[in-house]
């Protein structure tokens, strides 16, 4: 397992050096983000992708179903939490009350290395736009499934094969003999092969459930590659880009902002 996801405060301070570099000018390019606004982070981990928004004037609200990580975002957020300007509610984002859990809807919503995990993508999707204020926009970022590390093998105990690539592409009773073999958490990682999502998949679903898609940019190198192995940022090439199914494979990480549709007809 690489060590900055054995140190939870590091991948929280690698969370907001990415989101200050890349992901605020990825919406500031489309949109303003400005003080006074609300934003959502539905699988918001221990809260670094939100703070720097809160440090914006941002207020924030949370949503994590494993509470335990909701600790450390308490702890490392406890000043914004005293000042009202960030909540953390631990729920499934479908049992949460609008009014209640979340004080009302939101300008902004994130999901950030959220989506592949989700089961039933397109009732995610289409429930969102009932948490979006009229003009509100929602940001993902993902690895396509098919890219070399897409079934999430870095988070595997075993260091040799938390590195090699592409092998989660494997028919799903091969790929459990070699998680088994390693000792691995085999229904974990099958599941993450369940909802792995593909860019093709992705706009579909978004084209599917009245969203367009107002800014997007793929990445052959991943932004937070430079934090987690020094390694610089690279857009992936255009030539690649344009290849349908076949950028996933050589694609790390995809932005993508939408916004629902304000054509009826659409």
């Amino acid at each position: 397992m690489f060590e900055f996801h054995q140190d939870k405060k590091k991948y929280f301070d690698i969370n907001i050096a990415n989101v200050e570099q890349y992901v605020l000018p990825f919406l500031q390019d489309k949109i303003d983000v400005v003080k006074g606004m609300r934003v959502l982070e539905i699988g918001c981990g221990e809260g670094g992708v939100l703070k720097p928004f809160l440090d914006r004037g941002l207020i924030g609200v949370g949503v994590e179903l494993d509470e335990v990580r909701l600790v450390d975002a308490r702890s490392w957020l406890a000043r914004e939490i005293e000042n009202g300007r960030v909540s953390f509610v631990s729920k499934n984002i479908y049992d949460t009350d609008i009014e209640k859990d979340l004080g009302g809807r939101f300008d902004i919503i994130l999901l950030k290395d959220v989506i592949e995990h989700i089961h039933d993508q397109p009732r995610i999707m289409a429930f969102m736009q009932t948490l979006l204020k009229e003009g509100g926009v929602i940001f993902f970022g993902f690895p396509p499934w098919q890219m070399p590390l897409g079934g999430h093998q870095q988070i595997l105990k075993s260091k040799w094969l938390s590195k090699i690539p592409y092998y989660h592409l494997l028919p799903m009773p091969l790929y459990k003999f070699i998680l088994r073999a390693a000792n691995e958490n085999v229904d974990e990682m099958v599941e993450i092969k369940q909802t792995g999502i593909s860019i093709e998949q992705f706009e579909k679903i978004a084209l599917e459930t009245k969203y367009t898609i107002i800014n997007k940019k793929h990445f052959l190198i991943n932004p937070i590659y430079q934090y987690k192995f020094g390694w610089k940022p690279k857009e992936q090439f255009s030539l690649i880009e344009s290849i349908p199914w076949v950028r996933n494979f050589f694609t790390t990480c995809v932005y993508y902002l939408i916004r629902k549709n304000t054509n009826p007809l659409s």
